[in-house]
């Protein structure tokens, strides 16, 4: 008997039907529309995604992205908080799934799952792709207005994907402070940007102050080390190119990088990293450079050269976002 293939390659199958008999250059447009309405800075109660085909050609493109930047940041919280397996997850504006996916990738087996969204065709559509995963055949789609007014059932996990970005600042707030009532744990993923790291800030800072622990990326639940305006705090996951990403994106690259921010955070108790890599290190003649968010908190860069032996290899194997010192 044939193992059940990744959820990954599970969902990019599923995800390369999608298109069938929708022209591409209409796929193309919708997307490049709805990546308009994404990033415009005026937060919208409105559902973006008005249709089947909107967003079947906004998840062909935008899906996988999704998928493995939360994919990242739950197996870094994993990692942290080892042993844990939630039994149930809600998934908050998660509009076609991906978190649901990706929580699935990182814990294997069956939970109850509720994916709450207000654009109806994207809960459809999720509901459709959902069906080729046994794990997630039977997950809720509930429409819910994301906002002040959202109340959430209680739950050991909840996530929060490229959400904030679309709502003022009081439901940002209700909905973080939702989240933290109702969950044991809390993930929450925005774009690699400078706001959407400000907006993880502000979410990290109300989470440690409903008495949850930063589990990643920051290996302490101090305040960010960071001097506001002067940078910010990302990440980046490799995503395969499909012929839509090359289509409205043009180039040739058979994969992308994703930038997200994120924090993942517990009421239980949690094992952090050491330090975390938060840039990419830089390989040199004998030598390699990690710039380094530290406990104390901190930022510091390192060298580690030959002589420091198997710390040196793992040194030139280490990516950016990765704990550090590996683990033995």
């Amino acid at each position: 008997m044939n193992a059940p293939a990744p959820p990954a390659e599970t969902l990019r199958a599923a995800l390369a039907g999608l298109l069938d008999g929708l022209p591409p250059r209409q796929a193309a447009q919708a997307v490049e529309r709805l990546i308009a309405s994404y990033r415009g800075a005026t937060p919208t109660d409105a559902p973006i995604l008005r249709d089947r085909a909107d967003v079947a050609a906004y998840a062909a493109y935008r899906m996988p992205a999704t998928f493995e930047a939360v994919r990242s940041a739950l197996e870094a919280f994993a990692d942290a908080v080892p042993g844990w397996v939630p039994g149930s997850h809600t998934d908050v504006g998660g509009g076609t799934g991906a978190a649901a996916w990706a929580v699935s990738a990182t814990w294997g087996g069956k939970r109850p799952v509720t994916v709450l969204d207000w654009a109806e065709p994207a809960l459809a559509l999720g509901r459709e792709i959902a069906a080729a995963d046994p794990a997630l055949r039977d997950v809720r789609w509930q429409r819910s207005r994301i906002g002040a007014a959202l109340t959430l059932e209680s739950t050991d996990l909840v996530t929060v994907s490229y959400v904030l970005n679309e709502l003022t600042a009081p439901d940002r707030t209700a909905l973080v402070d939702a989240a933290a009532t109702a969950a044991q744990a809390v993930v929450i993923v925005e774009p690699g940007t400078p706001d959407g790291y400000a907006r993880v800030i502000e979410a990290r800072d109300r989470l440690i102050g409903a008495g949850f622990h930063v589990a990643a990326p920051c290996p302490h639940s101090a305040a960010c080390p960071i001097a506001p305006g002067t940078d910010w705090c990302h990440f980046s996951a490799r995503v395969s190119r499909s012929s839509l990403h090359r289509q409205v994106k043009g180039g040739s690259l058979p994969y992308e990088d994703e930038k997200f921010s994120y924090v993942a955070a517990a009421r239980f108790p949690v094992t952090p990293a050491p330090s975390r890599v938060v840039r990419r290190p830089q390989i040199r003649k004998g030598q390699v450079l990690l710039d380094l968010c530290e406990t104390e908190p901190s930022l510091h860069r390192i060298t580690v050269t030959k002589r420091h032996g198997d710390l040196y290899k793992a040194a030139r194997d280490a990516d950016w976002g990765d704990a550090w010192p590996p683990a033995p």
